[in-house]
């Protein structure tokens, strides 16, 4: 089994790198294959953008494999040369973007059935805004103020990205409408990774990791450690 990185927001820049350079050495380092899915970019046809950024940004920290993948439909998403680049991948990333459109993209393809393989031998699978909102078992659409099914890397759960600007005003509505599911707020070049013994998170970058669960609010700032 890999490792999850959720990351909330503002990407490619900053304390970002604190996060990101430690997705690279779990990884296996810089000479790791990296590759990133740009999928939630391509309602707007910024896909291509997107990806080249992800690619400037990894290998502005040294990564030498980085490929962004034009994962931009279903059509695409079930491509057989996509999917094995993805199944030899040691990192794949995640852009944000449109979250609804992403997750039923990705659902059942056999682009996420590959990350899923590279993941259970050992990959880091990354997620920032709607990339890291699609891992959880829920994720909210708030333009439809609804709650929909995700690709449940992490069960009973939903992210609130840009907890620090604006994801936080969505957790009043979901701890009503979704009582008992663990929200997680992501502050903005922040990032959690599970990368202890236990597979416990550890916060990285900027701020903090805000936690609602079972009635309780709990903050981790960057360096800490906690479990959900």
């Amino acid at each position: 089994m890999g490792y999850l990185l959720l990351e909330g927001g503002a990407e490619f820049g900053g304390r970002m790198r604190d996060p990101d350079l430690r997705a690279i050495e779990l990884a296996g380092g810089y000479d790791a294959p990296i590759r990133i899915i740009p999928t939630a970019a391509a309602p707007d046809n910024n896909h291509e953008r997107a990806g080249n950024n992800g690619i400037r940004w990894f290998q502005s920290l040294g990564a030498k494999d980085v490929i962004s993948l034009a994962v931009i439909d279903k059509k695409t998403a079930n491509n057989d040369w996509i999917a094995n680049s993805l199944h030899d991948a040691k990192l794949i990333y995640l852009l944000g973007g449109f979250t609804h459109y992403l997750g039923q993209t990705l659902k059942n393809s056999f682009a996420w059935q590959a990350t899923l393989d590279a993941y259970n031998e050992g990959a880091v699978i990354a997620g920032s805004s709607a990339g890291a909102m699609v891992m959880c078992q829920f994720y909210y659409d708030p333009g439809a103020g609804r709650v929909h099914e995700g690709l449940n890397l992490i069960s009973n759960s939903l992210v609130l990205p840009h907890h620090n600007t604006f994801g936080r005003s969505w957790a009043p509505t979901l701890l009503k409408k979704i009582p008992g599911v663990t929200l997680i707020g992501i502050d903005e070049q922040t990032g959690m990774i599970d990368d202890d013994n236990d597979h416990s998170w550890n916060v990285y970058g900027r701020d903090a990791v805000t936690i609602y669960q079972n009635e309780e609010v709990t903050i981790h700032q960057t360096g800490e450690a906690f479990s959900v």
